[in-house]
């Protein structure tokens, strides 16, 4: 398992700007909670998941299968 920034620039940088403005919140989430916070406990949970593989909600990390 590997977890990795999104390889498109433009959208990794479009969401770190707004990461900046919310104060570690996930971006394209309306509430500020702990859940919330960067990395997000969504993610987190699929992290977990053996057979997840894809991207974070907001686009910025990638977990792929493969070693």
């Amino acid at each position: 398992m590997k977890v990795k920034i999104n390889p498109d620039a433009e959208i990794a940088n479009a969401v770190r700007e707004g990461l900046k403005h919310t104060g570690g919140y996930c971006p394209c989430r309306r509430e500020h909670t702990e859940d919330n916070k960067c990395m997000c406990r969504e993610f987190r949970e699929q992290i977990e998941d053996p057979d997840f593989e894809g991207f974070c909600h907001c686009m910025l990390y990638y977990k792929s299968r493969e070693d």
